[in-house]
């Protein structure tokens, strides 16, 4: 249904949300340069960096720059959501294969009982921003719409060129919006519609994928516009 140009069924609601977002980072990103792009505004920042001075135990790509990906673990922001899966009847195993832990680090999490102690998180770069964001919906795409074979962590060859990043990212993105433009009813509600293996897409109705996705988008472009906030004010 639309109501003038606004969509008002399942799909259409997600779309215009997504099309709003991405139309904002665009304009948000316009401008952006290299020394930018790779400022570390504190220590030990999370960033793209040459293979042969990756300083975190997974950092990954193809080619010759990769992405900074640390030891897997359940942060504690996500333990609520390790426990809604532990009682929609997700086994414990799969829950662990998820998140890339043992079985016994998902049984620690479901016995913790009363507050969490906040997590600490890496300060990561704009490029590490945009190319996980890069990262992730190349992988989705490819478990989704694609052949479904490559592993998702191959997919982007990450560039210390902000303009040439850019232009990968939006492409990409067009790809996407174009697929899922296409999706159907019966689709949104099939659960294992999208088959990308880091996560529960597989145990998911495609909307929830969805839904996820964007959120995806939207935070992580609100801490790119911070990080340009402050490198504008870095003096």
């Amino acid at each position: 249904m639309e109501t003038g140009r606004v969509r008002t069924d399942r799909l259409g609601v997600l779309l215009d949300q997504f099309d709003c977002v991405r139309e904002r980072a665009q304009i948000r990103l316009e401008g952006l340069g290299d020394e930018e792009y790779l400022w570390e505004p504190v220590p030990d920042c999370w960033s793209i960096r040459r293979r042969s001075e990756a300083v975190t135990p997974r950092a990954y790509g193809p080619g010759e720059w990769v992405i900074d990906k640390g030891a897997p673990d359940i942060p504690a922001g996500e333990y609520a959501e390790v426990a809604r899966q532990a009682a929609d009847g997700m086994s414990v195993a799969k829950i662990a294969e998820d998140w890339s832990v043992s079985v016994e680090r998902v049984e620690e999490v479901l016995a913790h009982s009363g507050p969490v102690e906040p997590d600490i998180s890496p300060v990561t770069t704009i490029a590490w921003r945009l190319g996980h964001l890069h990262s992730c919906f190349a992988g989705e795409w490819e478990w989704t719409f694609g052949e479904r074979r490559t592993d998702p962590h191959q997919l982007v060859d990450f560039t210390p060129s902000a303009a040439l990043a850019q232009e990968r990212f939006w492409s990409l993105l067009d790809r996407w919006r174009d697929a899922v433009g296409r999706v159907t009813e019966d689709q949104l509600d099939t659960i294992g519609f999208s088959r990308y293996p880091y996560g529960s897409a597989p145990d998911e109705p495609y909307i929830s994928v969805l839904w996820g996705s964007n959120l995806e988008l939207i935070h992580h472009m609100a801490e790119i516009a911070l990080l340009r906030d402050l490198w504008q004010a870095r003096f």
